[in-house]
């Protein structure tokens, strides 16, 4: 079970002012590609795993924005930590299955 959810909102600072679209969804393929459950929602994106997994994922999304050209990268990030009873988005959701 996993415990931890991790939501962040990845801004890049982006070579010569462009959008950084391309970038932000570089990083959602950084997401998909590890496997964990996650949510895109208009301003950040949920994550569910192990805390240290996520934050990997977190450190490799910050990585791949200076790959590709970013000077600098600012990542908010919001985690929640239960190691006792677990994370879940389902759960936290249920009463809002469809975000209204």
């Amino acid at each position: 079970m996993a415990n931890a959810l991790l939501s962040i909102q990845i801004i890049p600072r982006t070579p010569g002012g462009e959008s950084v679209i391309p970038y932000v969804d570089r990083a959602i393929e950084i997401i998909k590609a590890s496997g964990v459950p996650y949510r895109v929602a208009p301003l950040e994106t949920t994550m569910e795993g192990e805390l240290n997994h996520l934050l990997s994922i977190v450190q490799e999304m910050n990585a791949a924005m200076t790959e590709m050209g970013c000077p600098s990268v600012i990542s908010q990030i919001k985690v929640y930590y239960n190691p006792a009873d677990g994370a879940s988005m389902d759960v936290l959701l249920e009463k809002y299955p469809d975000g209204q």
